[in-house]
């Protein structure tokens, strides 16, 4: 069944994009090369599909998401951090917010906003900035046909590509986060915390947990990029009776939302180990990984603070996507997914014309 121009939009290649566009009159038999090429915004105003404003506004709308969210989960941050280092003190989630009131007050679960803030906006602009750069990348390596059928390891090579560069940024001020959150009396926040930890540790000590840090973001990004895609395009095909272009910007960011929210609990529980491990080493000095498995066990490390992580990351994965889209909606780009890629055939055809 084919579709008409304006009823799909490209997903990710290059190849799919004409420079202009002129509406035609169509054939009695249109071929189907006339019917999957997309025009590139190109009106006066309106930001060209993979031009360097179009990185930018990924990039800004990755500041956007992942800073705003992060900082707004403070509290289940701080709650969890805390139930991973000292569990015999903070034995539940509801004992655990229940101690923080009682031993620092209101403003006691919002310590270590600052740097979380810093730090993941520092994070997102690299995780979607990078994201939508290498796929595309990956994309024209892998030609038209190729990026039609092996979409979802394009979509998990771009969004590890992207976060192994993320995470470079957000480390120091992860490092600063979790010491802030777990030992009361080291800083207030970043402005002191940071330096202070650098006399302490030096500044290679920022970096101390960069390892077990992709260890938890890359299969996290990795799911939370590919599992996106994945959800939203099912939604679209099976659960929305009507084409993507055709459904309104509203509904189009509620089907961002809850596809983000469904990622987020696969995130979860694919990078919580890691998670304990790095809330671990950041805690204490001189911990090692080894430190980490004797002290919390094998089955602690995937199962210490699960719950309330899947909560946070499922509200905090929906939220994202849902302001990351918002945002490339308000500067005129299409919202993110949705739309099955071109048939291989097809592709094919295009790439020769």
């Amino acid at each position: 069944m084919a579709f008409s121009s304006d009823r799909r939009q490209s997903l990710i290649p290059t190849f799919l994009y004409s420079s202009s566009f002129t509406p035609k009159t169509p054939a009695p038999n249109p071929s189907p090369s006339n019917n999957f090429v997309i025009p590139a915004p190109s009106e006066p105003g309106k930001i060209q599909m993979y031009s360097g404003q179009y990185y930018a506004a990924c990039t800004a709308g990755g500041i956007l998401s992942c800073g705003l969210t992060h900082m707004a989960v403070t509290p289940l941050d701080l709650v969890k951090c805390n139930m991973q280092i000292d569990p015999t003190r903070y034995k539940s989630i509801s004992s655990g917010f229940g101690l923080l009131l009682k031993e620092q007050g209101v403003r006691g679960f919002f310590r270590g906003w600052v740097p979380t803030l810093f730090g993941y906006s520092a994070q997102g602009a690299c995780k979607f900035g990078f994201y939508e750069f290498f796929k595309k990348y990956y994309s024209d390596l892998a030609g038209p046909e190729n990026a039609a059928k092996y979409k979802t390891l394009i979509y998990l090579a771009g969004s590890a590509s992207a976060e192994v560069i993320a995470d470079i940024a957000l480390c120091p001020f992860e490092a600063v986060k979790v010491r802030v959150q777990t030992q009361p009396g080291f800083a207030r926040g970043l402005a002191d915390g940071l330096p202070k930890f650098v006399r302490s540790e030096g500044a290679l000590g920022l970096y101390k947990g960069l390892v077990p840090l992709w260890g938890r973001q890359i299969p996290y990004t990795m799911m939370k990029f590919a599992s996106f895609e994945t959800i939203v395009e099912l939604i679209y095909k099976h659960a929305i009776p009507t084409p993507k272009s055709e459904c309104s910007k509203q509904a189009q960011l509620g089907v961002s939302f809850a596809g983000g929210y469904v990622a987020g609990v696969f995130c979860a529980i694919v990078s919580h180990p890691a998670d304990n491990l790095v809330s671990f080493l950041n805690n204490a000095n001189g911990a090692t990984v080894g430190d980490a498995v004797k002290k919390l066990g094998l089955l602690g490390l995937f199962t210490r603070g699960l719950p309330l992580r899947i909560v946070m990351i499922g509200t905090l994965t929906g939220a994202q996507w849902g302001i990351y889209d918002a945002f490339k909606v308000s500067v005129g780009l299409p919202t993110t997914g949705g739309v099955a890629p071109v048939p291989a055939p097809v592709a094919a055809e295009l790439a020769k014309a």
